[in-house]
């Protein structure tokens, strides 16, 4: 039998691993782990179904299945960390994720380098978001641009395959449709994508601009478009921010796609990811109903499948924000279900970069563990440094921690990443805070409208805009802001602000002077 993926062949008959017309050297054991994960690919394999496959049930250690799986990887291109093609499952075991086209007979074959030949493929779409980026057309009109285009669609690639919750294509493969025209569906059935990004570069005298386009090839509809401009004197830098750019832009748009889609599907037809990205589309909605929902929605996630880390992180933040917003029938109930989702999501993928940045989100805000939580974030943002979460919930505990102007940074750099995503409003409200506690009580009080425009009834933003009136000497704005916060929170009382803020030391008692002066009783 004959296996086709990416730019290998794997010939069963001849035990053979081409990549092109090399043989890759394989240890026997490592090239039986490879046969087992392929043929087994469309379920998840347990460490015993590899051990009794390939050892013939005799003892072997964790240590040596891992070295074999890393070996098995690096043959194939692939890592631990990027698990592009082998993904590991946290105390399930193994499965081989890449797509696959078998070919009866041993032949002999070869796999040309940087191409597959589309027709030959019918693939099936992955159970994920999925994404090729094609090569950039050089529209400058000089040869020597060519090696800039292409290194852009390689910082891409790289960027956007930092996110575990997208299947993006290896540049190899994309690379096959370069230099010719292209139906943009027939080329998503090709490589087995919903979504394809394509770009162009241009230069003109030392400045070079590039745009790029994000397509649903299934309905044909355009997601997202931008552009950018830059000296070439500084390429690679260029080449960087413009990566990193796409990425915080890109994922977004394809999850608001993901769940438009999600939500058009027949609620009799749902399975755990599906109700996963309706749970999300409701959880962004930010009204008290569409919150009780997306906590339904997360839940029945959770019921189809228990190791779905990805919506225990969801539901933890979820139950996070109805007691922040004050939505909650039982608060310290909410509180400790958010608490025990954000553990629980930790515990099965410590790994994904979104699961981190959600459950530190909770623990910051609900327990005693902000270290921990900083921790955790900082980890997030160096697995998906283009993600937008991870910096904006990181600023959120460096204001915290009290380190209010490394907050602002992080802040900023979650704007400047994901201008587009519906959370980004809460950005604009930690800045709002770390400039409050820095005294810059006008800025603080331009990025609290910036947050209430699109919230004008969360508690939170209201008062922070209140407290900076306040400092500001407005006692006028600050009262009436804060007849709408005892409107919107009748319990509001000083003691309880003192009790409940994360805030610490003079940081709180700054802003519980400032809530004084609005008119909140003690």
């Amino acid at each position: 039998m004959l296996y086709f993926f990416e730019h290998y062949a794997f010939d069963t008959d001849r035990r053979e691993l081409l990549r092109g017309s090399d043989v890759v050297p394989t240890t026997p054991q490592v090239f039986d782990l490879l046969d087992y994960l392929i043929r087994h690919r469309e379920r998840v394999v347990s460490k015993d179904d590899l051990i009794n496959a390939i050892w013939k049930g005799r003892v072997v250690s964790d240590a040596a299945l891992t070295t074999r799986l890393n070996v098995a990887r690096s043959a194939i291109g692939d890592s631990g960390g990027e698990q592009r093609l082998i993904k590991t499952f946290p105390r399930k075991g193994f499965r081989f994720v890449g797509q696959v086209q078998e070919a009866q007979g041993s032949k002999a074959v070869a796999v040309p380098d940087d191409t597959i030949e589309p027709k030959t493929l019918a693939l099936t779409l992955p159970d994920k978001p999925s994404i090729a980026v094609l090569p950039f057309a050089n529209l400058s009109g000089d040869p020597e641009q060519e090696y800039f285009a292409d290194g852009m669609v390689e910082e891409i690639v790289t960027a956007l395959s930092r996110n575990k919750q997208l299947f993006v294509i290896a540049r190899n493969s994309s690379f096959a449709f370069k230099g010719r025209p292209v139906d943009i569906r027939q080329v998503a059935r090709d490589l087995g994508v919903r979504y394809i990004l394509e770009g162009s570069v241009r230069k003109s005298g030392r400045r070079v601009r590039i745009a790029g386009q994000l397509i649903d090839a299934v309905s044909g509809s355009h997601l997202w478009a931008d552009r950018y401009d830059g000296a070439l004197e500084d390429v690679f830098d260029l080449q960087d921010q413009v990566a990193a750019q796409v990425a915080g832009a890109i994922a977004p748009s394809v999850s608001a796609a993901e769940m438009e889609r999600a939500k058009r599907k027949p609620t009799s037809n749902l399975d755990a990811y599906d109700c996963y990205l309706r749970g999300d589309a409701a959880h962004f909605e930010f009204t008290r109903d569409a919150t009780d929902r997306a906590i339904d929605l997360y839940e029945q996630a959770i019921a189809l499948d228990p190791q779905f880390a990805l919506a225990s992180a969801a539901l933890a933040v979820t139950l996070s924000t109805r007691k922040a917003w004050g939505w909650s029938t039982d608060p310290e109930s909410d509180k400790s279900r958010a608490i025990t989702y954000a553990k629980a999501a930790l515990r099965l993928e410590g790994q994904d970069a979104l699961v981190l940045a959600r459950s530190a989100l909770v623990l910051a805000f609900n327990s005693n563990e902000v270290e921990l939580a900083d921790s955790l974030l900082d980890e997030a943002i160096r697995l998906d440094p283009n993600g937008m979460s991870g910096w904006m919930w990181g600023g959120w505990t460096k204001t915290i921690l009290g380190d209010p102007r490394t907050a602002i940074e992080y802040h900023q750099r979650a704007l400047r990443l994901s201008p587009l995503d519906p959370r980004i409003a809460f950005a604009n409200e930690g800045l709002a805070f770390a400039h409050f506690f820095l005294g810059n009580y006008k800025e603080g009080l331009k990025f609290a409208a910036n947050m209430l425009r699109h919230h004008p009834t969360h508690v939170q933003g209201l008062r922070i805009a209140m407290a900076c009136h306040a400092m500001l000497g407005d006692m006028e704005a600050a009262q009436k802001l804060w007849q709408q916060v005892a409107l919107l929170s009748p319990t509001e009382r000083l003691s309880e602000t003192r009790k409940r803020s994360p805030w610490r030391g003079q940081d709180i008692a700054k802003l519980a002077e400032a809530y004084r002066l609005a008119g909140m009783p003690e």
